[in-house]
């Protein structure tokens, strides 16, 4: 493969993984909103005319497993998760390199098993036929499970293989 034809490979695939933040985002933006406006809705009913939405409280309850989950992915990819980071201040370039790779690989073995965890719950509930709510089978909600951990498992593991040159941000 030639250097020109490697070159429009990686633009097109920084395009493309621009386009899943997007819609990563933009998914999560919606959730919210949607959110905030069915639990104000659900207050306003309630207070003023002593009625509700029956689905609405159990939306909310998924909708909150949801946006943890793609925050928590968002959280990843940026680089933004939470950290312990004692000793990294007092080690050599070369032993923080050593550590690093044993807590992303760690992190990323750790998501990755619960990924795996998830969907063997997702199928459990698939092939039990369990109902959450409005006939809506409870997989549909689990899914975000398998897929959430799943994807941050990637991203610990090529942030551990492949670092960025600097850091996103400092532990301060």
């Amino acid at each position: 493969m030639s250097g020109g034809s490697r070159k429009i490979i990686g633009e097109r695939l920084r395009r493309v993984v621009r386009l899943l933040h997007l819609v990563e985002d933009s998914i999560m933006v919606l959730l919210v909103s949607a959110m905030i406006l069915l639990a104000v809705g659900q207050i306003v009913l309630r207070d003023v005319w002593d009625a509700g939405v029956a689905w609405g409280d159990p939306v909310l309850r998924v909708s909150v497993l949801w946006v943890a989950m793609l925050g928590a992915m968002a959280a990843t990819r940026d680089n933004n998760h939470i950290t312990i980071d004692i000793f990294s201040r007092f080690l050599s370039s070369r032993l923080k390199r050593i550590a690093q790779l044993i807590s992303g690989g760690f992190a990323s073995g750790i998501c990755a098993l619960v990924a795996y965890e998830g969907a063997r719950f997702a199928v459990m509930d698939y092939q039990a036929g369990t109902i959450s709510f409005s006939n809506i089978p409870s997989w549909c909600f689990d899914s975000i499970i398998p897929i959430g951990f799943g994807v941050m498992a990637l991203r610990f593991l090529f942030v551990t293989i492949s670092p960025p040159s600097q850091p996103v941000r400092d532990a301060a």
